[in-house]
């Protein structure tokens, strides 16, 4: 393995400039959670019950808006859903800090609804800038800025809480994703590929063109990636807490993140990627008998390298699969679709591996998440081994007609591609 594709990736014109617009763009938006906890633990005097039904608001409403956004900029275009979620989030956080608890839960579902989609814009737009070829070191490449964002954006959302107070920092939030969508619409990224049609007015991709078996097995497994990853975060601050090591918790999950930034940044390297259930499914199972580890702080970090390591890779290989799946004109709709996977798995890890911890012990936080990947593994496994038998019967006619004639017989055009035009539905292998 060598920096090649990287080097080669950070040379396509317009990319370089996307990632780094995009990585200060999520840091707000990853920063906005932690950011209305303390809005409503330490100004409204609530506990923690009450900060996490905001919270959940917030994320459900992200949820049921992601795919929505993505269907609008599929149909108009990039600039006026940048111009409406700004506003909108904008407008939600300058009030929600003078709003009554009832107000902000509303407030934060409508808010949630309305987030302005940079994790989805950014891998649309790396789908359309990048060739195939080069898809695989891209993804890496977002996947890693990713994991900086997240670390970066709770930990300022902390830091302005605590010094000048949970209201100056839900202005700050607002203020940075209001530059963030000032910086992605100047940019502009682009939304289709320069051999891919343009946008045109009343176009329409029906989603049974698209939203097909192999699609939703990897929004599942995108969606147990991240709960494995939320539970587990929960899992090493309960476990450390219970043995008296708390304070080792930054170290611990420091390493952690390292692991995956690693790991994220050798599997951009590889010359040919992996279905997202070969990295995922080891990764569930290694995550598993991370408990056994106790309150032994260093024992843990170094328990957590192998899964670690899959994190980064896991996502990278789910957001490659969704752009190669999905034709140019729905694939805003369906980034939306796999941020929303991600969201749903953030959202129920930690409170599953509360629930299991509560009623057991804190090292069984890690055998329920990873238990519960394991089986969202096994349950998409029968897709994944239909896929390969497709694939090899495809193989088997290419050879057996030729080069031309298989590219008229998968209706792609060539032995390369993933989907069909927008009009036409994908032909089964013969």
């Amino acid at each position: 393995m060598t920096l090649t594709p990287y080097r080669e990736t950070l040379a396509l014109r317009g990319l370089p400039s996307l990632l780094i617009v995009a990585t200060l763009a999520r840091i707000p938006i990853t920063a906005g959670t932690v950011t209305l906890t303390l809005h409503v633990t330490q100004d409204l005097h609530l506990g923690y019950g009450a900060a996490g039904l905001v919270g959940a608001a917030f994320t459900v409403g992200g949820s049921l808006g992601a795919p929505v956004m993505g269907r609008i900029t599929d149909r108009r275009g990039l600039r006026p859903v940048l111009v409406l979620t700004t506003a909108a989030e904008v407008t939600f956080w300058t009030a929600a800090q003078a709003m009554p608890y009832w107000a902000l839960l509303v407030a934060a579902l409508l808010g949630g609804f309305l987030t302005l989609p940079a994790f989805a814009v950014a891998r649309q737009s790396i789908a359309a800038l990048a060739p195939e070829s080069h898809r695989l070191p891209a993804f890496a490449l977002d996947s890693i800025t990713t994991e900086l964002s997240f670390m970066a954006g709770p930990a300022l959302g902390v830091l302005i809480s605590t010094t000048a107070g949970a209201r100056t920092a839900m202005f700050a939030v607002g203020g940075g994703i209001l530059l963030s969508g000032i910086g992605l619409y100047v940019l502009n990224p682009p939304i289709r590929g320069k051999d891919e049609a343009p946008i045109s007015a009343g176009e329409r991709v029906p989603r049974r063109a698209w939203l097909r078996p192999r699609l939703i097995a990897v929004l599942a497994i995108s969606s147990a990636a991240t709960l494995v990853l939320s539970g587990t975060d929960v899992a090493v601050v309960a476990v450390l807490q219970h043995s008296g090591e708390v304070q080792w918790t930054g170290a611990v999950l420091a390493m952690w993140a390292s692991y995956s930034l690693l790991g994220g940044f050798t599997y951009g390297m590889v010359k040919h990627g992996f279905p997202p259930l070969v990295l995922f499914a080891p990764m569930a199972l290694l995550t598993i008998p991370v408990g056994i580890a106790g309150g032994n702080w260093w024992l843990l970090g170094l328990l957590l390298l192998p899964a670690g390591a899959l994190c980064a890779p896991t996502i990278t290989a789910t957001a490659d699969a969704v752009s190669r799946l999905t034709p140019a004109a729905a694939r805003g709709e369906a980034m939306g679709w796999h941020n929303s996977s991600l969201t749903v798995g953030v959202a129920l890890g930690a409170p599953l591996a509360g629930v299991v911890m509560d009623a057991t012990s804190p090292g069984w936080g890690f055998a329920a998440v990873g238990g519960v990947g394991l089986a969202v593994a096994v349950l998409v496994l029968p897709t994944e081994l239909r896929r390969r038998r497709e694939d090899a019967a495809g193989q088997e006619s290419a050879e057996a007609v030729g080069p031309e004639a298989a590219g008229w017989q998968n209706g792609l055009g060539g032995p390369a591609a993933e989907f069909p035009s927008p009009d036409d539905a994908p032909t089964p292998a013969r």
